[in-house]
């Protein structure tokens, strides 16, 4: 044999080989079929879709028949209000009424947890009359709403917690054949420990006073965000309320391909299909409710006095620019590129806020993690350095946190310039 025609029949021995390795790799993959689901909700149906025993627990953002339903809900929380502080003996002059947003951040929810530990600490911690949660903000969110006596949970929770309680890494081919990176059944877990019948009962009873706490998620399939009623969920003798909350608090913080969405059965016309739902942070990071509800027009509509509204916001996130040097990698490029763009999102979400603060006369308090914040973080949900951005929010709330009234390098105009 020639050196020539061997060559070739290595080649060809090589090509064959190679053939038989793609042939078999590819009837893997086959075999490993993705999870399965039921339908999606078809196009164009998906604001009728309801949760079976459990209709009108959430709103669409932007459908019209959604925010007319979020403002009666509104409207039916300020009666029941009025009706339960009638009974305890005081006049129809409500006290100011006091909001909190808390924005998502993944570990550094840590910050939020502190601060608001930090604040009952020094003893003026109002209670809520609403509070709003997106990913780990939504976690947050049954703790704060629930108000001092939960803080030990709270505290708890984002203290001593390391990456094995949050997620279990799945095979190298899960990029492929599965649904996401990580599997959530720690988080969930956790979920369920924290979320038991007397937190449930808890939360329904202040619904009945007039109280609501709200989560955002996105439904994917529709790309629209959804605000779900936890309060009114809460309050629902349906057995399945309860399934239902710690699914939604898992789904606004399951970030798309890192953790697995979380699938809701609803119905339409009784037949079943399946929503997909992901972290609420894909729309924004930090929400109050849509500036499409007027609140001073809702207060001249039902003729009710002018009410004082403070809002909080904490933002658990720095909101100066982390500089960090990029390797030239494709993985690296995109990783720091989305960090800028959620770093602008939330910068965004608080200007939108601050606007609508601005039109319906609510006073805008700001938190945030501080840039003199400098430690180093080893991993995702690395416990130390849990432990220490929630001893920075707690310090700084005992000593009377320095609320922000204003976004970010936001400039009100001046007199000259409406001129």
């Amino acid at each position: 044999m020639t050196r020539k025609e061997s060559i070739r029949e290595n080649n060809i021995n090589y090509s064959a080989v190679m053939t038989v390795v793609l042939t078999i790799f590819v009837m893997f993959l086959q075999g490993c079929a993705t999870p399965a689901r039921l339908p999606a909700v078809p196009q164009g149906l998906e604001d009728q879709a309801q949760v079976p025993g459990l209709a009108d627990v959430r709103y669409r953002v932007g459908f019209e028949k959604d925010m007319a339903a979020m403002e009666k809900e509104g409207i039916e929380a300020y009666k029941r209000e009025l009706e339960n502080f009638k009974a305890t003996g005081h006049s129809d002059q409500l006290p100011p009424a006091v909001f909190l947003a808390v924005s998502g951040g993944g570990d550094a929810g840590a910050f939020g947890a502190g601060l608001l530990c930090g604040w009952t600490a020094a003893g003026n911690r109002p209670e809520f009359k609403l509070v709003t949660g997106i990913s780990t903000g939504a976690l947050i969110g049954p703790f704060a709403f629930l108000g001092s006596s939960y803080d030990s949970q709270l505290k708890e929770f984002y203290t001593t917690i390391s990456p094995k309680d949050i997620h279990e890494k799945r095979g190298p081919f899960a990029v492929i054949t599965d649904d996401a990176l990580a599997s959530n059944q720690p988080l969930m877990k956790l979920v369920e420990k924290a979320v038991t019948k007397d937190m449930m009962d808890a939360i329904a009873a202040e619904y009945k006073k007039g109280r609501l706490f709200l989560v955002a998620t996105v439904d994917l399939d529709a790309h629209q965000g959804i605000i779900w009623n936890m309060t009114k969920i809460a309050a629902s003798s349906d057995p399945r309320a309860v399934d239902l909350f710690r699914r939604i608090l898992i789904a606004s913080a399951s970030i798309p391909g890192a953790f697995p969405p979380m699938m809701i059965d609803v119905e339409v016309g009784g037949v079943k299909y399946q929503e997909m739902h992901v972290d609420g942070g894909t729309m924004a990071q930090v929400f109050l409710y849509p500036p499409s509800l007027n609140i001073k027009e809702w207060e001249r509509k039902e003729k009710v006095g002018t009410r004082e509204r403070k809002l909080y916001i904490i933002r658990n996130s720095r909101l100066d620019p982390e500089w960090a040097q990029v390797d030239r990698r494709t993985l690296s490029i995109i990783g720091q590129a989305i960090s800028s763009l959620i770093q602008t999102q939330g910068i965004g979400d608080l200007y939108r806020i601050y606007l609508t603060a601005q039109k319906d006369g609510i006073d805008y308090n700001l938190s945030y993690i501080p840039a003199s914040f400098k430690v180093p973080k080893k991993e995702e949900f690395d416990t130390e350095y849990m432990r220490q951005l929630f001893d920075t929010g707690y310090g700084m709330a005992v000593k009377g946190y320095p609320w922000q009234k204003k976004p970010p390098y936001y400039q009100p105009p001046t007199s000259s310039d409406s001129k």
